[in-house]
Parts: structure tokens; sequence; C-alpha cells
């Protein structure tokens, strides 16, 4: 599975954003897909997980001003960000998560989102 990430850029607090992450490769494996983040000198975090079978989880931080979202025709998850705060500024990270034998992860190669004046 390979995931391409893109959308992130400069906006103000308040602003919006929307994230795209195109899928590619044996998706039909994927069970749950989610958007992290990783702020400068911070772990990296959940943001937004949305499973197959339709259920949405999202961090506390961003309830209510985040929306996760698939497109199954066009194999793309989007993270619609709006009423951005300065404290969402991180590389974000789309995830897809194969649930087998064992569990794998995979990872696109994050885009930069920065919220300043």
């Amino acid at each position: 599975v390979q995931l391409q990430a893109s959308g992130g850029g400069l906006v103000q607090p308040g602003g919006s954003l929307r994230l795209s992450c195109a899928a590619s490769g044996s998706i039909f494996s994927i069970s749950t897909w989610g958007w992290y983040r990783q702020a400068p000198g911070k772990q990296r975090e959940p943001v937004a997980v949305t499973t197959n079978g339709g259920s949405t989880n999202y961090a506390d931080s961003v309830k209510g001003r985040f929306t996760i979202s698939r497109d199954n025709a066009k194999n793309t998850v989007y993270l619609q960000m709006n009423s951005l705060k300065p404290e969402d500024t991180a590389v974000y990270y789309c995830n897809a998560v194969h649930y087998g034998m064992t569990r794998r992860d995979y990872w696109g190669q994050g885009t930069l989102v920065t919220v300043s004046s």
C-alpha cells in the first residue's frame, strides 16, 4: 500500500485547509484509515481515524473542528480542518492499517501545516 499526502500549507488562525491522502496498491486489505500529526519536539499523535465500518474517532483537541472522510471511488481519504489554531501546526501523516496475523501500518510522507498570522 502506498499513500501520498497533500494539501498542507500556511494558513492564518481561524482558517481552513483540506488534506488529501491518495492510496494505491492492495488497499482492499486495509481496515482503518487515519491522520496523525507530529509537532516539533513532540511525539506523533492520532488526530482522526475512520474504519471500513464507518465509525470515526477524533482527538479531543480537534473534535468539532476536523472531519475525516473517504471517497472510495477515488481511493482517497480527506481531513477537513476548520477553525485552525497555532497549536495545530505540525507535520500531518496519513495512515492505513492492515489487521492480519499481526498489525501492519502504512504511512504517507507527511505534509506540513503551519497556522500563523
